[in-house]
């Protein structure tokens, strides 16, 4: 319940602003409002095959498996105890 609370209270802080606009500002001020929510509830669907085929290369996998592993650099030094 303390985050319906919490909303009504932001609710109240902003309307405390905007109460004192003109009819147009607040008529536009809805306006948007209303627009960006229609636009939150679109949902882009993602394709799994937009996914596939992102990196290009003449390479096979295990060349670019051996080429990573190649250039790897372990500079950790351990102390002894």
């Amino acid at each position: 319940m303390a985050s319906l609370n919490q909303q009504i209270s932001i609710a109240d802080y902003y309307f405390g602003f905007l109460k004192n606009l003109n009819t147009n500002s607040k008529l536009d001020l809805i306006s948007k409002l209303s627009q960006s929510l229609k636009e939150s509830d679109k949902v882009e669907e993602t394709s799994l095959d937009s996914l596939f085929g992102a990196y290009k290369s003449d390479e096979t996998a295990e060349e670019i498996i051996e080429g990573l592993r190649a250039s790897r650099v372990f500079n950790r030094n351990i102390e002894p105890l």
